[in-house]
């Protein structure tokens, strides 16, 4: 038998094993928190009897310091874009192969062919949406579309301000606030950011993680966040809007990759092919209130998601948007000893 048609009848039943395959067993999940559906997990137990356990993280360096240590015990990891390729480089990602997948053809042509995962040889996409400015309208009636929010509290917000811990996002607000361009390693721009963050958190409230509940009651009034988190809040509290800072403001997606010592190789795999069904994806998205990246999933979305303004952005701010990229190292030092100086 030739090697190419050996290799074709392995690539032929790998298709049918991530489409049609019976499991059993475990599957252990690291993922942000309070953004996987129930229902989702419930639906994949049932269909291949295995056992799904999910443990939360609160940001992208949280979760790729754990995996680094070793000892996890997970599976399954949902890094950010920018995140993928350190996970590559580092050697933590198994290449998992959804491209081979047989639900891969729904995957929007948009984000096959990615810049941190070209073709998708380890990822499988979640959700994508943007980062920016949630207010509690009761509070503060100006102008949410813009960074100073958070980095020049107005009078009305002091002492009322969250900033999320989730770094990237919040040094890229920043470095676009003061004029400069994501990735920048301009010490003279970089010292603007470290200097006026650090001015600005006497102001804040607090740096936490989970303002859905927090907006939502009115502990907090405005924040640092993102849009489907915004959109949840606002089903609770119509006085929360969502601003897209005119300074420039993120574009994100993330993923879902295998961890190369997981311990359920094929439960993962299983997994990353079942969430590239369109009804499925429409399953995450109906909970977190995301994008998710599928081709067909808009049928089974909730009507309300397909008008919703922290959804679908306005045409106004689409030019503010920047995809982070993957900063080189020298440039992620350098945001990491802001960020540590910042969190002191």
């Amino acid at each position: 038998m030739s090697r190419r048609l050996t290799g074709a009848l392995s690539a032929l039943a790998m298709l049918v094993f991530a489409g049609t395959a019976a499991a059993e067993g475990e599957l252990n999940i690291y993922n942000w928190g309070n953004y996987t559906n129930p229902d989702l997990i419930k639906k994949f137990e049932e269909t291949y009897k295995v056992k799904v356990t999910i443990t939360d993280y609160d940001s992208n360096s949280t979760a790729l310091t754990k995996v680094k240590a070793g000892g996890h015990g997970f599976d399954i990891v949902v890094p950010s874009a920018n995140y993928v390729p350190i996970f590559v480089n580092e050697g933590l990602l198994l290449e998992s192969r959804p491209d081979q997948m047989s639900n891969f053809k729904n995957v929007d042509p948009t984000w096959v062919d990615v810049p941190w995962d070209p073709g998708r040889k380890y990822t499988a996409p979640w959700q994508w949406g943007t980062t920016g400015i949630a207010v509690n309208t009761d509070a503060y009636s100006g102008d949410p579309n813009t960074s100073a929010i958070f980095m020049d509290p107005p009078a009305e917000l002091v002492g009322k301000v969250n900033v999320v811990p989730e770094m990237n996002d919040v040094i890229g607000l920043a470095i676009m606030y003061v004029g400069g361009k994501p990735c920048t390693a301009d010490k003279d721009v970089l010292r603007k950011v470290r200097d006026q963050l650090m001015a600005a958190k006497p102001k804040w409230q607090s740096m936490d993680y989970g303002m859905t509940e927090k907006m939502s009651n009115g502990d907090v009034m405005a924040s640092v966040n993102w849009n489907g988190s915004t959109f949840r809040v606002r089903a609770k509290n119509p006085k929360v809007v969502y601003g897209y800072p005119k300074e420039g403001y993120v574009v994100w997606m993330d993923s879902v990759a295998v961890l190369k010592d997981a311990k359920n190789v094929e439960n993962a795999k299983l997994f990353q092919n079942f969430i590239m069904d369109p009804e499925n994806a429409a399953l995450i998205s109906a909970f977190a209130r995301y994008a998710n990246g599928i081709k067909g999933s808009e049928k089974f979305m909730p009507e309300d998601m397909k008008t919703a303004p922290e959804i679908v952005v306005p045409e106004q701010f689409k030019a503010a948007g920047t995809f982070l990229p993957t900063c080189p190292k020298e440039a992620r030092d350098l945001y990491t000893a802001i960020w540590t100086e910042l969190r002191k």
